[in-house]
C-alpha cells in the first residue's frame, strides 16, 4: 500500500488524494460547462481561437486521417477536424466529463458536424482504443487536470500510429518576470471575478487559475513526453509563454 504522500496529488494548491482528483476535477466541469465557451472567449479576450488555429495548422491533418481529440470539451478543434479530414476520415471528441461532452455533441450537431465524428467519455491516463490507431492526437487545455499525467502520455504513445503527432496545447510559464507579474494579477484578481458573474463560480475558476500554476513547465513537460516514449520532442511558445503548444513524434 502506498504511504501518504504517494498518494497525494495536487488539485489547484491543494493537496488530495489521488483516487479524488478526477471527481473533484469533474465537478468544476460539470458546474463550468454550460459557459465553457463564454468564459474562454471572455478570459482570453478571444486569443484562444488563435492559439487553436495555431495548433491546427501545425497538425496538418489532411483528408482519411484518424484524429483524437482528447479532453476535447466543447469541440472547438474537433469541428476544424471534421472539415479536414473529411468523409474518408474519423475525428473521436473524447473528454472525461459527461457534462462537457454532451455541451460539445449539441454544439456541433448545431454546427452540422456530422457523420465523421464520434464521442467518448475516456480517462486519459487508460484510453480504450487500440495500439497504433491515431494519426493526430490532441489535448488543449486538458492535461493539467489530469491526475498521473505520465499515465497519460503513455496513454497517447501507444494509440499514436508510427509516423504520427501528439499536440498538447497548454497554459505555461510566461518568459519574463513582468508578463509573470501582470499574469498573476490577472490570474487571481480578475478570473475568478468574472467566473462569479458570468458562471456563477468563483470557485472553479479560482482552481482553473491555481492548476496552470502547478503544472509542470515546458522544459520539464517536453522530457516527460521523452520519458513516456515519444521519439522526439519540441514546443513552441505563445503570448509570451503564457500558452505554449508541445508536439510529440512517433517514428
Amino acid at each position: 500500500m502506498a504511504d501518504g504522500a504517494d498518494n497525494k496529488t495536487h488539485f489547484g494548491y491543494k493537496q488530495v488524494e489521488k483516487d479524488r482528483k478526477a471527481e473533484m476535477v469533474a465537478d468544476v466541469f460539470h458546474s463550468v460547462a454550460s459557459k465553457y465557451d463564454l468564459m474562454n472567449d471572455l478570459m482570453s479576450f478571444g486569443v484562444h481561437r488563435y492559439w487553436k488555429r495555431f495548433t491546427i495548422e501545425c497538425a496538418a491533418a489532411r483528408p482519411g486521417m484518424k484524429v483524437l481529440d482528447l479532453a476535447g470539451g466543447t469541440g472547438d478543434l474537433t469541428a476544424k477536424f471534421s472539415h479536414l479530414v473529411g468523409e474518408t476520415g474519423e475525428v473521436v471528441l473524447a473528454d472525461i466529463n459527461d457534462s462537457m461532452l454532451k455541451v460539445g455533441r449539441a454544439k456541433l450537431h448545431d454546427m452540422g458536424v456530422v457523420g465523421n465524428v464520434s464521442y467518448v467519455q475516456a480517462n486519459a491516463e487508460a484510453l480504450p482504443f487500440p495500439d497504433n490507431h491515431f494519426d493526430i492526437i490532441t489535448i488543449a487545455f486538458g492535461l493539467r487536470n489530469v491526475t498521473e499525467k505520465e499515465k497519460a502520455l503513455k496513454s497517447m504513445q501507444r494509440i499514436l500510429k508510427p509516423g504520427g503527432k501528439l499536440l498538447v496545447l497548454e497554459f505555461s510559464k510566461p518568459q519574463n518576470a513582468l508578463m509573470q507579474k501582470a499574469y498573476d494579477f490577472y490570474s487571481f484578481q480578475v478570473i475568478p471575478r468574472m467566473g462569479s458573474m458570468v458562471a456563477g463560480d468563483a470557485e472553479s475558476y479560482r482552481y482553473l487559475s491555481e492548476s496552470i500554476r502547478v503544472h509542470p513547465d515546458q522544459e520539464t513537460l517536453k522530457q516527460m513526453m521523452l520519458d513516456a516514449g515519444f521519439d522526439q520532442a519540441d514546443y513552441v511558445n505563445m503570448t509570451n509563454g503564457v500558452v505554449a503548444l508541445h508536439r510529440g513524434y512517433k517514428f
